[in-house]
């Protein structure tokens, strides 16, 4: 039986005096704001060029403004990218590579919708998938070209305790992170013979703009609150830390994995979010059954 050579761990740079990732840079999607900016500022804190990626030319210049404030005389850039569009997905990693040795990618762009199962619309059904799932598969798709051209270099996905577990009212969003983390998977399997690490952090719930109904409704935060062991909510800086874990080179034997970063979350349930349901949707909560009589 023959055995493959074993690939060597791709160190970067270990240089006593000078930063980890310096002369790499990083494309961070959805990197103007959240647990996207936060990554961003852990990467630029180790000397790794930063590319922020996203729709709003506005908030990614408050990111990047923010970002430059925190980590002064990091290389930051900022590029307005829907990754739902591969012509600017293309674009945005062209930038990547073209500011230091492009190692390395963070597939966070994504959004959440909330309603019945059975009012559930087809626009919000491929708005959430398409930016979610297709956007992260072609943020994947090219950057993968980049990284293996530099020798390897990791993806990280910003996947959510939904991937996992059942989250009511929320099956859009919980396909597309099921759907996201296989994607990983996927990746990890065909593209490590080429030096391409792919893995997933699951966030629970962490205070941003797009979880804002999540942590200022009292019912359903206290209901988060109740089934996490830690019993607190999240921060960019818990999430962000376990990513740059990941991508960096003391994670070079990790791949394929989605790891939890939730406060234990995932050792109970979903989250309820019966109450706010009630309210927007009334008893059209539950499908009517038949003869109008309600299941």
């Amino acid at each position: 039986m023959t055995t493959e050579p074993e690939r060597e761990p791709r160190h970067l740079s270990e240089t006593p005096g000078h930063p980890p990732l310096q002369g790499r840079s990083a494309l961070v999607t959805g990197g103007g704001s959240g647990i996207g900016l936060g990554c961003a500022r852990h990467l630029a804190r180790d000397g790794a060029a930063v590319v922020l990626a996203g729709r709003s030319a506005e908030r990614l210049a408050a990111g990047a403004a923010s970002l430059a404030e925190d980590v002064p005389g990091a290389e930051i850039h900022a590029v307005v990218c829907d990754v739902t569009d591969e012509s600017q997905v293309m674009a945005a990693c062209a930038v990547a590579a073209g500011v230091g040795e492009f190692t390395m990618c963070v597939a966070n762009a994504g959004y959440g919708s909330a309603a019945p199962f059975h009012l559930t619309t087809l626009d919000d059904w491929n708005g959430v998938l398409g930016t979610n799932l297709t956007g992260a598969f072609l943020t994947m798709k090219h950057a993968v070209p980049h990284l293996v051209a530099n020798g390897g270099g990791s993806i990280v996905a910003v996947s959510s305790i939904a991937a996992p577990l059942t989250h009511r009212f929320m099956s859009a969003y919980c396909v597309s992170k099921a759907g996201l983390e296989m994607l990983v998977r996927q990746v990890a399997d065909e593209l490590g013979s080429s030096g391409v690490r792919a893995n997933a952090v699951r966030p629970g719930l962490v205070p941003t703009d797009a979880t804002v109904t999540l942590t200022t409704t009292d019912v359903i935060r206290d209901d988060y609150l109740a089934q996490m062991p830690l019993a607190r909510t999240g921060t960019d800086d818990d999430v962000a830390a376990l990513v740059r874990f990941l991508l960096g080179p003391e994670s070079s034997w990790i791949t394929g994995q989605c790891i939890g970063v939730d406060g234990g979350h995932s050792v109970r349930r979903g989250p309820d979010i019966t109450p706010v349901m009630e309210l927007v949707f009334g008893a059209a909560v539950r499908p009517p059954g038949p003869l109008g009589r309600e299941v």
